[in-house]
């Protein structure tokens, strides 16, 4: 379960970004392409975070789709599957723009009163 490592590695980003500040939500993205569970992500965000400051932050986990540009005709493409042809007219010569990210997007910051 590489979600488990992955949550580690978005926790440490957070935990530098936030500069002790309480944090309340960090949004992940998270490409088509990139082989990660998100229920099993935010699961995995639950036991890293317990315990630590990070502890009650909600992890929200968007999805980016795959998206490729045909270097032939130059549509641009969702793609469902791994396997990168053009719809607009078969072609195999596509480039893949989106699909793969794994990003920290944003995180929230609790208010101080």
């Amino acid at each position: 379960m590489h979600e488990l490592s992955l949550c580690r590695a978005v926790a440490d980003v957070v935990t530098s970004h936030a500069e002790r500040r309480d944090v309340t939500r960090v949004t992940v993205q998270v490409g088509h392409l990139r082989q990660v569970v998100p229920d099993t992500l935010v699961f995995c965000w639950k036991m890293v975070t317990d315990g630590t400051e990070l502890a009650g932050c909600e992890l929200a986990v968007e999805h980016v789709p795959a998206v490729g540009v045909c270097r032939s005709c130059g549509a641009r493409n969702e793609l469902d599957e791994p396997v990168l042809r053009c719809a607009a007219c078969g072609g195999r010569d596509v480039v893949l723009v989106s699909g793969e990210e794994l990003l920290v997007a944003s995180m929230d910051l609790a208010t101080s009163d």
